[in-house]
């Protein structure tokens, strides 16, 4: 979806979108990993509902700018 967004959101709200929701991916595997360890399992999937509450938040402002609509 992002790739239809105006070309002069490409370096802020594309690449915060982006970002954000490859990093939750990313912190779910990390905290994977290391599922022996609870203390570091806790935080890295505290990082992952963060950047997950991040992406959402991203999106919220594509619906406010109208680049997207709230069904997609």
């Amino acid at each position: 979806m992002s790739k239809s967004f105006p070309k002069e959101e490409t370096y802020s709200l594309t690449d915060q979108i982006r970002r954000a929701s490859r990093s939750v991916c990313a912190n779910i595997a990390e905290a994977y990993r290391k599922k022996l360890y609870p203390a570091h399992f806790v935080s890295k999937a505290s990082d992952a509902d963060t950047e997950n509450s991040e992406t959402g938040m991203w999106l919220d402002f594509s619906i406010a700018c109208k680049y997207i609509n709230e069904e997609k």
